[in-house]
Order: C-alpha cells, then structure tokens, then sequence
C-alpha cells in the first residue's frame, strides 16, 4: 500500500523534474527512469528507437529491481532534491 503523502510528494518531485529546463546529466535521469517505472509498476519495455538507449534503460530497470514502490518513490524525491533543487 502505498502513502499518501509520500505519493503526493512523488507527483511534486515528478511535476518539478518534467518542468525542469537545464540539461540533466543521463546517470541521474536513468535512475530517475527507474525508479519512475518502478514507483508507477510500469514494467513494460523501454520504448526507445534506439537499441543503445533501451539497453540503457533496461540495466537502469536491472540495478534498482529490488526495491519495493515506497521506496523506489522515496529514492525518486531524495535524488531529485539532492541532485536537482538548488541548496
């Protein structure tokens, strides 16, 4: 079961990191893939043209398949304030 605070604090780190305008470097953004992906149990494959992006995304998928929804929202909020919000 998932909180509803932590969910509603996941929309506000999704909504701030998709209104985000500066480059964001590609580790951050595949970790952010992840545990998006996880957090929303969306397992279906990578959808990118680009077999090197997919296999990308899918080791992404690999390194973080161990956690659970809570925590892969509570790890999405605390890299996207960590790596994204200024200090």
């Amino acid at each position: 079961m998932v909180d509803k605070s932590l969910q509603n604090k996941f929309q506000e780190a999704v909504q701030y990191v998709n209104n985000y305008v500066e480059p964001i470097p590609a580790d951050i953004l595949l970790k952010l893939y992840a545990y998006y992906k996880i957090a929303n149990k969306n397992f279906d494959n990578p959808g990118s043209k680009t077999p090197l992006i997919n296999a990308f995304k899918a080791n992404a998928l690999i390194q973080a398949q161990n956690i659970n929804r809570n925590e892969a929202m509570a790890n999405y909020i605390e890299l996207v304030n960590k790596e994204l919000k200024p200090d």
